[in-house]
C-alpha cells in the first residue's frame, strides 16, 4: 500500500541528524556542506576521531570501523537518516570490496536493529556491466551492486545514486539523470554532494535508483522535476526498475542469500 503524502511530509520534517558515511573523502565533504546549508545536522563517521577534526573542522564527529558491527552501534543510536558515500578506493586488496564497500551497508543496516532510517545510497555506473574488467578480481562491482540489494530490501525509504566518473568530463551543475545502467560521462563532485542531500529531503526520490552525470548549463536547482523523471524500482524487487537480470540470486554466495534473508524478516 503506498504512504499518504502526509506520512511523508512527516517523515522529512523529522530529519535532522544525518550520518555521512564516507564523510572525509573527497565527495563526503561536499555532502557535509550540502547538508548544513539546509540546516541539517551531519555527523561524520570516522575510524580516526583527529584527523577527521582537521579535514572537518566544526562537524560532529562519531567513531566507527565499517568493518565491525559493535563498534557502530553508538555511531547509529541517534541518526534520522543514513548517507553511504563511502568505498574502498584506498585498499588495494581484493577482498576489500566485500569487506567495505558491500559489508560497510550490510553492517550499518545490523548495528541499526530493526530501525530503518531513511537512507541515501551512492554506488556507481557499470554495477551491471559483469563483464567490466573493474569486476576483475574483487569483483568491485558485484559488490557495490550486492550493497544496493541490501538496501532495497531493508525496509527504509531509500534513494540509489549511480554517479558517472567523479570530477571528469565537462565542467558545469547542470544535472541530469538515467536509468538501465546503460550511460557513461561525468559528474561533478560538489553537484553530487548537493543531489545527495536533496534525495534525503525529496519524497520524489524515494524507492528509487538512477545514474547521475552533470554537464555545462544553468546549475540544477529545481531537484523535485529531476527526481521525478525517475522511475520507482519495484516493490520488492533485487535489482532497479531497467537493470540487466544477469546476477542471479540462486548462484550467489551462501553469505550473500543469508545477508538478504535476514533483511527480509523485518
Amino acid at each position: 500500500m503506498p504512504y499518504s503524502a502526509e506520512f511523508w511530509e512527516l517523515l522529512m520534517s523529522s530529519i535532522d541528524r544525518v550520518l555521512v558515511v564516507g564523510a572525509t573523502g573527497r565527495t563526503g565533504r561536499h555532502v557535509v556542506d550540502a547538508a548544513a546549508g539546509h540546516g541539517l545536522s551531519p555527523l561524520a563517521l570516522a575510524r580516526n576521531e583527529a584527523r577527521a577534526r582537521e579535514t572537518l573542522p566544526g562537524t560532529e564527529i562519531v567513531t566507527g570501523d565499517l568493518t565491525s558491527v559493535d563498534s557502530l552501534t553508538d555511531a547509529v543510536r541517534d541518526i534520522d537518516a543514513v548517507i553511504f558515500v563511502h568505498g574502498s578506493d584506498d585498499d588495494a586488496r581484493p577482498e576489500s570490496f566485500e569487506r567495505i564497500d558491500y559489508g560497510g551497508v550490510a553492517n550499518v543496516l545490523r548495528a541499526l536493529g530493526t530501525r530503518r532510517p531513511r537512507i541515501v545510497l551512492q554506488t556507481t555506473i557499470f554495477v551491471t556491466r559483469r563483464e567490466h574488467h573493474f569486476n576483475d578480481g574483487g569483483h568491485a562491482l558485484d559488490f557495490k551492486r550486492r550493497s544496493e540489494r541490501l538496501v532495497r530490501l531493508s525496509g527504509a525509504p531509500y534513494t540509489i545514486v549511480r554517479p558517472g566518473w567523479l570530477d571528469a568530463g565537462p565542467d558545469g551543475e547542470q544535472l541530469r539523470i538515467e536509468q538501465g545502467d546503460t550511460g557513461e560521462d561525468g559528474v561533478s563532485r560538489e553537484a553530487l554532494g548537493a543531489l545527495l542531500v536533496e534525495a534525503l529531503l525529496d519524497d520524489q526520490a524515494i524507492g528509487k535508483t538512477f545514474e547521475v552525470f552533470s554537464g555545462p548549463g544553468p546549475a540544477t536547482t529545481d531537484f523535485t522535476s529531476l527526481f521525478g523523471k525517475a522511475r520507482p524500482d519495484r516493490s520488492g524487487a533485487l535489482d532497479a526498475v531497467k537493470d540487466t537480470a544477469n546476477l542471479p540470486l540462486d548462484a550467489e554466495p551462501d553469505r550473500i542469500r543469508d545477508d538478504l534473508m535476514q533483511l527480509r524478516t523485518h
